[in-house]
């Protein structure tokens, strides 16, 4: 007999979900808020979000914010998955512990030491520290948490429509992009955009690996929080959970898509054998 949810296991929803996700929703409720006064409602209004187009600082750190989200994201998504090929794929061998171990270590370490630690590396390397120090730095630990998405999506994975197609002529190379790199594409997706938000979300280790014009988002919002927040800290806000929501939308349905289409070919392709 199937026992329904009880009201300590609803309450325990509720009450954190509301922990989660109702500051984010005052957020954007007063970020609509016409008066200058972030805890006072006066009254429905875009003023804020007009004068952020002025604001040419938050403007600036939010394009460089993007641009070092997506390019490591992007380069974090292609070295995580080869990691995660290796450490599935490659069996053992020498040295895979410390492999494994270097893989695994940034997830646990603390992002001041991480920070620390790149900071020290750039300065030995009298490399000036700017938009890509930063890109490297978040690439860094980012690739970290695609090998451990993409590993999870591996370990699953049935090997014998790849040794069918090698059976029958088709290249190790040729045979990961048509076989085996669509079958892993939702776990590639969801660790970059994993990365993506892990990037776009960083302040402890770009504070210490930025330089003269690369400071992102979090760094301005975190230096102007300190005079006081304002509606415009409140718009720029909404602005970036609107974006992170659009993409968790969009990537599901081409995920979906995708995985719809795959056993559609599957079906035809039993089908067709029958």
């Amino acid at each position: 007999m199937t026992r329904g949810p009880t009201w300590f296991n609803v309450t325990s929803l509720v009450v954190g979900f509301s922990f989660l996700y109702l500051p984010i929703v005052l957020l954007v409720i007063y970020s609509f808020n016409d008066s200058r006064l972030v805890t006072v409602w006066g009254g429905f209004s875009t003023r804020w979000y007009a004068s952020l187009l002025e604001n040419d600082q938050l403007l600036d750190a939010a394009w460089v914010t993007l641009r070092v989200a997506f390019t490591s994201a992007c380069i974090a998504t292609v070295l995580g998955t080869l990691a995660a090929l290796v450490l599935v794929r490659s069996g053992r061998f020498v040295g895979r512990s410390l492999f494994s171990g270097m893989i695994f270590a940034p997830l646990v370490m603390p992002e001041v030491i991480l920070g620390l630690s790149l900071l020290l590396l750039f300065v030995s390397m009298d490399q000036a520290r700017g938009f890509w120090t930063v890109m490297l730095a978040h690439t860094t630990f980012a690739m970290c948490y695609v090998a451990v998405v993409v590993q999870s999506r591996l370990v699953g994975f049935d090997k014998s429509m790849e040794e069918a197609a090698e059976d029958l002529g088709c290249p190790p190379v040729k045979t990961f992009f048509l076989i085996t790199l669509p079958i892993i594409l939702p776990g590639v997706i969801a660790g970059w955009m994993l990365a993506f938000t892990l990037s776009l979300d960083d302040l402890v280790i770009a504070s210490f690996t930025t330089g003269p014009g690369a400071t992102t988002l979090p760094m301005k919002i975190y230096s102007q929080v300190r005079l006081g927040v304002t509606p415009e800290i409140n718009a720029v806000c909404t602005l970036l959970v609107g974006l992170v929501t659009i993409g968790v939308i969009a990537a599901s349905i081409v995920t979906k898509r995708q995985q719809v289409q795959r056993e559609r070919d599957e079906r035809a392709a039993f089908g067709a054998d029958s």
